[in-house]
């Protein structure tokens, strides 16, 4: 045989060429380290998405909860408001119930001096002291309330808190001095009621 025939023939397995891979296998490179496939689009959109979904649901959450303490706020002030008007109604019902109780007992007196007056053998006398004792009784409730009697004679005249019904002239008695008082004033702490009607020296 010639030179060129002795070559022998290497087989296809000692050729050092690659062996196909299979379509399911993972490529090696070349230091017969596997490759890693490359992500698909959804793959790698997947972990933003997901952190995108968790921050709607939180921020969600905290609006509902904010939702829920307005309307809770909004039932409290709206009891506050009902209380208070209820409040104020029960004020104008029942703001006299002291100034009652305290006029009562004047009532009472009264009554009892009129069936005193229809008793025989009752004289006058008795029934002047009956009728000062309610008198007082029915001041001294007033007085509790701060009502206050205005009865100005012989005092300056004050038209903020006097009203002159007639003028009337008087040796030794300076102008504008009340002489007379047809009716007593009053005054509720401090504000008056009513004005003292009086004659005035001119």
């Amino acid at each position: 045989m010639s030179k060129s025939e002795r070559i022998e023939v290497k087989s296809a397995d000692d050729s050092g060429a690659p062996e196909p891979v299979a379509s399911g296998d993972a490529p090696v490179g070349p230091g017969g380290d596997v490759e890693e496939a490359p992500r698909s689009g959804s793959e790698a959109d997947a972990t933003p998405t997901q952190s995108l979904e968790a921050r709607v649901a939180g921020l969600e959450a905290a609006l509902a909860e904010s939702h829920d303490q307005t309307l809770r706020a909004q039932a409290e002030l709206e009891n506050l408001r009902r209380r208070a008007q209820r409040d104020v109604e029960n004020a104008h019902k029942f703001g006299v119930e002291r100034f009652v109780a305290e006029v009562l007992p004047v009532l009472d007196s009264m009554e009892m001096g009129l069936k005193a007056a229809e008793q025989d053998g009752v004289g006058v006398e008795s029934l002047k002291e009956g009728t000062e004792l309610t008198l007082r009784m029915l001041q001294s409730a007033l007085g509790k309330f701060d009502v206050e009697e205005i009865n100005p004679e012989n005092a300056p005249f004050d038209p903020e808190r006097h009203q002159a019904m007639s003028a009337q002239e008087r040796e030794g008695v300076a102008a504008g001095t009340v002489l007379q008082v047809y009716q007593k004033g009053y005054s509720l702490a401090g504000r008056l009621v009513r004005p003292a009607m009086v004659v005035v020296a001119r």
